[in-house]
């Protein structure tokens, strides 16, 4: 068995505090999760992609690099990729560089998203998708 964390980088305020990060304390704040999970023996950490609020996770190649950088075995997860939002030749460079960067870590997980939001800000349908 094996065990994997997942985020999609909610960006809410704390459900007991009611206080709110700024985004780049919250972004920080899954780098330190992600640390952890390696440290207490986590086999991975996956950061999904979501362009619409309350997520603040659209851009999980610069996420998991920023994980990469500060651990050294967990591995790293796409929770998903939404590969017909993105020009397939910078995803691939993209995570080649994540892959290359993190020692070979990275596992890509490819998905077609939820629909809905992709649909308004990305003009994609469902057909396209």
């Amino acid at each position: 068995m094996k065990f994997l964390l997942i985020t999609l980088i909610t960006h809410v305020p704390d459900p007991v505090s009611g206080t709110r990060l700024s985004p780049a304390e919250r972004l920080r704040d899954v780098v330190d999760k992600a640390v952890l999970a390696e440290e207490l023996g986590f086999d991975g950490f996956a950061v999904g992609e979501r362009h619409k609020d309350p997520f603040i996770s659209s851009s999980p190649p610069v996420v998991l690099s920023n994980i990469a950088a500060h651990t050294s075995k967990i591995s790293l997860f796409t929770g998903v990729t939404t590969l017909s939002l993105l020009d397939p030749v910078r995803a691939f460079e993209d995570y080649s560089t994540l892959d290359n960067l993190s020692g070979g870590r990275l596992e890509l997980i490819i998905g077609k998203g939820n629909g809905a939001a992709q649909a308004q800000l990305f003009h994609v349908t469902a057909e396209d998708q």
